[in-house]
């Protein structure tokens, strides 16, 4: 008998069919990939499983039992854990402060904090995950605050585990450690459902995989059926995808973007970011690797004008824009496509069309004489949607409606589109499928080729390592090194996200 049944799960929300009739099975102490396009329903079914929505129509049987949940709270008491991919952490609290947050159901640890520190230490020696329940959680690195969130979840007497994208921010070396951890876990009966769009992890460490297609389900097989990552992307997608993002030789012309000596002190008196040099040409895409929170985001501020530098200076195209105004350092023909969509690149209470010309509505052929041209924008923005296959009923769609994929896929539409001399791009395929991923990579890689200066902030290291012509990796505010992508070697560069520095990692800015 299955652990875990879905019965023809069905959601419908207004005119739209997120899941339709969705049934298939999880084995106990196995780890099964949940997979599909943004918008396939992958999000819809697991917030159905774990309290935050309800069918339409169907049943859910765990361990032989019909489920009836309709909170996170009743997942967890029926011994399911999730660890979403944006950690669900209080970074001001310690670590054993995090796990019992709101935990009723052992409010007598309150108490006896002593007796809660001695069965988190026990989990967390019993699955080699050592962390001090009295640490800061802000203290910790990206991966412990990840093993963090899973002892929680084994603290709960978690079976069932859901992870969504558990190694999107994680270095390789994190991520190795994950997947033992993770065998570990199976060992001992606990069932994983994994969700990710890193075709490499589905076939290296699940043992079965459920794809979902417009929601429904397009494939549920054994990954032994599955003869690699072409077949897997072909049964997403429904067509063949070529995995290899074809570039030639990098021509680079003159410096477009040169940042000097950049310096830069937080509210909280935390240096973020520690005489940062670099400088990206014309025709050249320079790949800034690292892991999430070491300067990446005041990086980006401090070219953009968002944040104002301690020292140093920024200069775009011959200008120097140094503490501008964000619109002035963009109206030097800068694109960005931001690490935030939601605080940075749209509106959510603004239609699909009057987010596509937030940075335009004021020029031709968008308005006329102060007057919008509504035809004009509704048509150009119908192209974008079409080029990127953003998934809507109509242009007139509010933003907000959109699923997060989606709304990134019209942002990004709306960025490469500016024909911009310096392209900014953070993060730009983080959460989508794919298809779309091979897509935004081949439209960077062709406004490389039409001459725009390209800065990518990623990550994702193979993304880093095919579509770089040079690359920076940054740690703790500094640049630890340059390399010629060439030179680049995936176990180095690892390292070097990791803060470790050896005789191949060493460059110029030591």
């Amino acid at each position: 008998m299955a652990y875990l049944e879905f019965k023809n799960i069905t959601k419908v929300f207004g005119s739209v069919v997120a899941n339709s009739d969705v049934s298939f099975t999880v084995e106990k102490g196995h780890i099964h990939a949940l997979l599909g396009e943004n918008g396939a329903g992958k999000s819809t079914l697991m917030n159905i499983l774990y309290g935050l929505s309800s069918p339409t129509n169907g049943e859910i049987f765990l361990d032989g039992k019909k489920l009836r949940i309709k909170s996170p709270g009743q997942a967890i008491a029926a011994g399911i854990g999730m660890v979403h991919q944006h950690f669900m952490l209080v970074p001001t609290l310690s670590v054993i402060e995090n796990v019992m947050l709101g935990y009723k159901e052992f409010g007598k640890f309150s108490l006896n904090l002593k007796q809660a520190v001695r069965r988190f230490t026990g989990l967390a020696e019993k699955y080699g995950m050592p962390l001090d329940p009295y640490e800061i959680v802000g203290n910790l690195s990206i991966g412990q605050q990840q093993r963090l969130e899973i002892l929680k979840a084994l603290f709960r007497n978690s079976r069932l585990l859901i992870l969504d994208e558990p190694t999107a921010v994680l270095t390789p070396q994190e991520t190795n450690k994950l997947f033992e951890l993770l065998h570990k876990l199976t060992e001992n009966g606990l069932t994983i459902i994994f969700i990710t769009h890193k075709l490499g992890e589905v076939m290296d460490i699940c043992d079965r995989c459920t794809v979902l297609r417009n929601g429904r389900v397009a494939a549920n097989l054994s990954i032994s059926e599955i003869s690699g990552h072409e077949e897997l992307a072909a049964l997403m997608v429904g067509k063949h995808i070529d995995l290899v993002t074809h570039k030639r030789e990098a021509a680079p012309g003159d410096p477009v973007l040169m940042v000097n000596g950049l310096r830069y002190t937080d509210k909280q008196g935390v240096a973020r970011l520690k005489d940062i040099d670099l400088s990206v040409r014309a025709g050249e895409i320079v790949g800034v690797a690292g892991v999430d929170g070491n300067g990446q985001s005041e990086l980006v501020k401090c070219i953009l004008g968002l944040l104002k530098p301690d020292a140093g200076s920024v200069t775009v195209d011959g200008s120097d824009v140094t503490g501008k105004r964000p619109k002035e350092v963009l109206g030097h023909g800068v694109a960005h496509i931001p690490e935030d969509r939601y605080k940075m690149a749209m509106v959510k209470e603004l239609t699909i069309s009057e987010n596509m010309i937030l940075m335009s509505y004021d020029k031709a052929p968008f308005s006329k004489h102060g007057v919008l041209d509504r035809k004009t924008i509704d048509g150009y923005s119908e192209e974008i949607c079409k080029q990127y296959e953003v998934k809507t009923p109509s242009v007139k769609e509010l933003a907000g409606r959109l699923s997060g994929g989606n709304q990134q896929k019209f942002v990004v539409g709306r960025e490469l589109d500016r024909k911009a001399k310096l392209i900014i791009a953070v993060y730009p395929d983080r959460g989508l499928d794919i298809g779309t991923t091979k897509y935004i990579q081949s439209r960077l890689v062709e406004e490389r080729d039409r001459g725009a200066a390209v800065l990518l902030l990623s990550t994702e290291l193979d993304e880093i390592m095919e579509l770089s012509d040079t690359i920076l990796v940054l740690h703790d505010g500094h640049i630890m090194a340059q390399i010629p992508q060439k030179e680049a070697k995936r176990e180095t560069i690892g390292l070097l996200m990791a803060g470790v520095r050896n005789d191949e990692g060493k460059g110029e800015n030591e």
